[in-house]
């Protein structure tokens, strides 16, 4: 876990995740980014997808209200297995909560 200017980051193998903290009231939000690093077109939005699908199977579940979560896309989201991937997550946000 790191801070940033205007938040905290956590770096998991297939992905990073940026939490800033907004007010109170409020859902959550996130927003999701695969850049040129990752691959062409095709390997960029299926990385989004998955990021997608992952958030889909967290953030319900862990997401704190009046928080941005990004998720940032790495190389290694194409391959790891979704599972992994689904606990990474948790941990990583569980992680950023208990930094704030």
């Amino acid at each position: 876990m790191t801070l940033t200017k205007s938040g905290t980051r956590c770096v998991a193998p297939a992905f990073i995740v940026q939490m800033f903290r907004r007010a109170p009231e409020g859902p959550f939000r996130y927003g999701i980014t695969a850049s040129r690093k990752v691959g062409g077109a095709v390997q960029r939005n299926r990385a989004k997808r998955r990021l997608r699908a992952l958030i889909r199977e967290v953030l319900p579940n862990v997401g704190q209200t009046g928080m941005d979560y990004v998720l940032i896309a790495r190389v290694e989201v194409l391959q790891r297995d979704f599972a992994l991937m689904v606990t990474e997550l948790r941990s990583a946000i569980e992680s950023l909560h208990r930094g704030v």
